[in-house]
């Protein structure tokens, strides 16, 4: 049995879960509200302030989806009472970020400034001109942002300028060595 498929998740007080017909949970907090459909096969139950999943059958991939079915409802439980955030840190000359009004723009180097609008659910924040900050319910679309935010210029090995996460290393290389003069 799945390790983390057989455990609750606990339900805490201002969290609302609400279970539709075709396994399309909804659950509602006091930092917004998420719904998805999780597959049909799966079995999710609601009882006395937890939530549990079971699997129909010990097929392998029913025993895929017990640990993936419990670990996204528990993310949805999560994302409405404290939230994701993912933190990045912009390394070179002359790199930074400001927020205008509902866009994140960014001096990286080009000869031109990138623009990012902001996705509704999501909030980013620029506390320093080198750090960014997104934060919001959804995890996935909390990382997708990160990431598509480290795209515009990721770290390159040799000096570290571009964007990382905070808590990411990079290996770096040395530089080329030029053949000894005679």
């Amino acid at each position: 049995m799945s390790r983390i498929g057989r455990k609750p998740i606990a339900v805490p007080a201002g969290v609302e879960v609400t279970l539709a017909e075709g396994n399309v949970i909804t659950v509602k907090g006091p930092k917004g509200t998420l719904t998805r459909t999780l597959h049909g096969d799966m079995i999710i139950k609601q009882e006395a302030g937890e939530i549990i999943v079971e699997r129909p059958s010990e097929d392998k991939m029913h025993k895929s989806l017990h640990g993936l079915t419990r670990t996204l409802v528990a993310n949805m439980v999560t994302g409405v009472t404290t939230g994701f955030s993912k933190e990045l840190e912009i390394n070179g000359v002359g790199y930074r970020a400001q927020k205008q009004g509902n866009k994140l723009i960014m001096n990286l180097g080009y000869s031109h400034q990138v623009e990012m609008e902001d996705i509704p659910g999501l909030t980013v924040e620029v506390p320093a001109p080198n750090k960014i900050v997104v934060s919001g319910a959804d995890k996935q679309a909390v990382g997708q942002l990160a990431a598509n935010i480290r795209e515009k210029r990721p770290p390159e090995p040799y000096k570290g300028k571009g964007i990382k996460y905070v808590d990411e290393h990079i290996i770096r290389k040395e530089g080329k060595v030029g053949k000894a003069k005679k």
